[in-house]
């Protein structure tokens, strides 16, 4: 078997997403659970418009969920806490020697570091789950990883960050050597770059200490987006310093030093919390298509379209609102999986 986890803009089967449900993440207050009910709806029934979507919905929430969803969008039901579906949920991978086949990576999920807050122990199966429910066979793995936490560029190449697959609450006893023979033996890569660390709001008690889907992503080999902070009063200018710096000494897995294209932050620096972490890099690349991240801000928003269209050419950019999704922690590519065509 040599397993190989194709490029996000590969052509997918489907994309996976989980309904939400209550709890700590969708909010308090019935105002609160009604703009996570709705980002989550908004997002699914923008990519059905582009390749089929599955749902996975808890059995209490079906009612809602069909309400909410465009009709053709299938449902799953199983039960859930948390509706991260990048994060729990498989990462799908393929054979090269064996076309046709569906092989599905089961991470060990903790809840990012199984932090005292967080629900996770329901979503943990669902890896195991969704791969059964298509028929892709299942590649056990002991390490906590989730989707959220690596890119690949489909041929070789995955980013993975230092704060993230190293995090002692995740694998207490990793090392780069042992995480990078994981990454070959599950998804085909060959060789890892390494980001020394993530966005600054990421690190707060309800982040995931690093994740890389909102930094950067391989749009093509050899090509990389970089979220770009461009305001010196935001903590995150002087990482976007830093990481552009960095990806200036690294290649890919055919030694090639990657082209870096840049995509400027929103000008919002705070929300009620602190420092945001908007970024347009959480976009998710569906077939024909690209559904990019928007946050109110019109001319920042055309801007990111007009770049997602330039490194993505022949794709149609569609915008949603992702400020509920980015007020409980993520974006849209932190909700979505995607299932690659065999």
């Amino acid at each position: 078997m040599a397993w190989r986890m194709p490029s996000e803009t590969a052509p997918h089967e489907r994309t996976w997403m989980a309904f939400p449900r209550p709890g700590y993440t969708l909010g308090e207050s019935a105002a609160e659970q009604e703009d996570g009910y709705a980002a989550w709806a908004e997002t699914a029934n923008a990519i059905v418009q582009f390749e089929p979507l599955t749902m996975v919905v808890d059995p209490s929430e079906v009612e809602r969920a069909k309400r909410m969803l465009a009709s053709e969008i299938e449902i799953l039901e199983a039960p859930l806490d948390e509706f991260w579906m990048r994060d729990f949920g498989p990462t799908f991978v393929v054979d090269d020697e064996r076309p046709g086949v569906l092989g599905a990576v089961n991470w060990v999920f903790n809840g990012w570091g199984d932090p005292e807050w967080a629900e996770w122990e329901l979503s943990a199966k669902i890896g195991r789950t969704v791969a059964e429910s298509v028929g892709a066979e299942v590649i056990s793995s002991l390490l906590v990883n989730e989707g959220g936490g690596i890119h690949v560029d489909g041929e070789g190449t995955v980013l993975l960050t230092e704060t993230v697959q190293l995090d002692p609450r995740r694998n207490k006893y990793a090392d780069k050597a042992r995480v990078e023979a994981e990454m070959a033996r599950t998804i085909g890569a060959s060789h890892a770059v390494w980001l020394p660390r993530g966005l600054t709001r990421d690190y707060d008690e309800f982040g995931t200490n690093g994740h890389v889907d909102i930094v950067a992503t391989i749009t093509s080999p050899g090509h990389l987006l970089l979220h770009s902070q461009e305001d010196p009063a935001h903590p995150d200018f002087e990482v976007s310093a830093q990481l552009r710096e960095f990806f200036t000494g690294q290649v890919d897995a055919a030694g090639r030093k990657f082209t870096v294209h840049e995509i400027a932050a929103p000008k919002t620096l705070k929300d009620d919390e602190g420092f945001v972490d908007w970024s347009y890099v959480n976009h998710l690349v569906v077939n024909d298509g690209v559904i990019a991240c928007g946050f109110d801000e019109p001319e920042a928003d055309t801007r990111a379209r007009e770049i997602l269209a330039e490194v993505y050419p022949g794709r149609k950019v569609v915008t949603v609102d992702a400020r509920p999704m980015f007020a409980r922690g993520g974006g849209i590519h932190c909700i979505t999986q995607q299932q690659p065509r065999v």
